[in-house]
Order: structure tokens, then sequence, then C-alpha cells
């Protein structure tokens, strides 16, 4: 499958509010840095995969300085997310654009083209596609067309939310390939992994 539209949640880089479960390790302010630097890494990406169709989804919404400096000055697509949960705006992003879509987050500096590739690719012969993360979730959703019963009634920020989509899947009889497990930043023992990247210093929007 080729020129698939890609899709980014971002939550706004505001201290106390962005990379909360980080704040204990590394403080509030440091915190929403590490926010702004993960999705300017992630918007990077994305746009070097799939020009022209990148959108970035914002929280709370597309007022924030930062969000209105990425559209102003780099031309990004901005939209708000908008439900009640994470498995709420994530089923209305996907009804939204109603075609092929690959959604990710900015928590996973260990994301790359190649894996956006495997991804475009599992998406060509299955209903859809998912990158599970190591701590039980996942960083990458594609799905053909919209099925919002996938993102209902799962334990978001747990351990258990790529079992209980699992579960989904197969109640939907859907096909589905999770082509590779990467790491994202969620917690401090994130944390030391993290420091041995080199890409997320010097970027601006």
């Amino acid at each position: 499958m080729t020129a698939l539209d890609l899709a980014i949640f971002a939550k706004a880089p505001q201290p106390g509010v962005a990379k909360t479960r980080l704040i204990a390790a590394l403080g509030a302010a440091a915190a929403a840095r590490l926010q702004r630097r993960l999705t300017l890494r992630t918007l990077q990406l994305a746009e070097s995969f799939a020009p022209r169709r990148v959108t970035l989804h914002c929280a709370p919404d597309t007022s924030g300085r930062f969000f209105r400096a990425l559209r102003d000055r780099r031309g990004v697509a901005l939209c708000a997310q908008s439900g009640d949960d994470l498995g709420a705006r994530m089923a209305n992003a996907f009804a939204a654009h109603g075609g092929p879509l690959l959604l990710i987050g900015t928590d996973c500096p260990a994301l790359n083209r190649a894996h956006l590739a495997l991804a475009a690719s599992a998406l060509s012969d299955h209903d859809a596609v998912f990158l599970p993360a190591e701590d039980g979730g996942y960083v990458l959703v594609g799905l053909k067309r919209p099925y919002p019963r996938i993102f209902e009634n799962i334990d978001w920020g747990s351990e258990r939310v790529m079992a209980q989509t699992r579960e989904r899947l197969h109640e939907l009889g859907l096909r589905w390939a999770e082509p590779i497990t990467l790491w994202d930043v969620d917690r401090p023992q994130d944390l030391p992994r993290l420091a041995e990247l080199e890409d997320l210093a010097g970027l601006t929007p």
C-alpha cells in the first residue's frame, strides 16, 4: 500500500500536564520539554515518510502556542482530538478520516521509517496493523477503515491494552498483523534508553 495518510496524536507540552508519570523523575518543566522534543521528532519522521499527508491531532485543542507555531511556521495540518477517553479519540480520528490510516503517538523515539514502511505494507493485506509496546500497549495502529469497537472497554494506560485489543480483533473477525514490538517512554525506567538516543536535540518548530 502506498501514499498512506498518517495521524499523530500529541499532547500540548505544558508543565504539569505532559508526561505526568515522568514528573517525579524529571520535574514538570523538564517533562514538558521532553514532550516537546518527542513531538518534534515524531513530526519530522512522519513528514519524511508521508510528505503532505500528515495531520497532527492536538490535545486538549489546537490553540496552544506550540501547536500554532507548527502550523504557522511549518504548515502542519492541525485538528483537535475529541472524545472522553483515548479510545474514543482514536475511534473518532479514524471515523473522520474514513479510509486507510496509520495513527501514532509521540512516545516512541525508537520508531523509524522502516517501521512505518512495515506497518504500511502489512495493512495492504490485513484489516489492521499494530506495533505493540514492551509495556503492554501499542505505539502504532493502522486500519483500512474505521472499526470503533476495537477501542471500546480498554484499560488505557495499563499493561493490558494490547491483550484486550486482541480480544476485540478476534470478536470482530479481523485479520491483523503485529510486525514488530518497540519500546516507548512512559515511565522513569524508560529514561536510560532514551538518553542513548542522539536525534532529539536541536529540534525547533
